[in-house]
């Protein structure tokens, strides 16, 4: 319940920033909200999802005082999902035994008010995960990079999404993937951290 009130605020702030306007993204260049300055040049993208092509891109990055491959553990039980990350209903691992993620395999979920069909792309066990998707008027491209550190594992997620739907969803609520995915990554250390 908590979480839920704390995605209502980042969304509203989200949408209406502090002072109660609709806020409009800035571009900087290639930029929304300033997340295209902080791409990770370490990301590997699936040709026609590189940034510099994106209708909306997001970065963000969280350090978590748990290895790697807990992480990793947690955002490959993909089903578990909306037990602890609020902005993922209905999540299905369509083709896998154990219904986690692996290379190639396929999910069905809803995220930010949309259904999207994924599969899996990239897949390197306690490193790297990234899937494409398909949804009404979106395609995506969503990675996380997962890196040791001394103290536990560094995260990046970046996301990349095209189409009618992605410009839309920029101009209504131009903050609210950013937001998302720093609630996401903010869970994942709490869900983390405690195993």
């Amino acid at each position: 319940m908590v979480i839920r009130r704390i995605w209502a605020v980042l969304l509203a702030a989200a949408i209406f920033g502090v002072n109660g306007h609709a806020q409009v993204p800035a571009l900087q260049g290639l930029t929304f909200n300033g997340d295209g300055a902080l791409r990770n040049n370490q990301i590997h993208w699936p040709k026609g999802f590189e940034p510099e092509q994106a209708d909306l891109f997001a970065h963000n990055e969280i350090d978590i005082q748990a290895g790697c491959e807990i992480v990793f553990s947690n955002l490959v039980d993909a089903e578990t999902w909306p037990s602890w990350y609020s902005n993922s209903k209905d999540v299905k691992v369509l083709n896998t035994p154990d219904h986690r993620l692996r290379k190639n395999a396929r999910i069905s979920w809803e995220t930010f008010g949309f259904h999207i069909d994924s599969h899996v792309w990239e897949f390197e066990a306690n490193s790297r995960l990234g899937w494409l998707g398909e949804g009404k008027d979106v395609h995506a491209y969503h990675t996380f990079l997962l890196t040791k550190t001394p103290d536990g594992c560094h995260v990046v997620t970046e996301e990349v999404v095209k189409g009618p739907g992605a410009i839309q969803f920029r101009e209504q609520r131009p903050n609210a993937m950013h937001e998302g995915h720093q609630l996401w990554l903010t869970t994942l250390k709490d869900r983390s951290e405690k195993h």
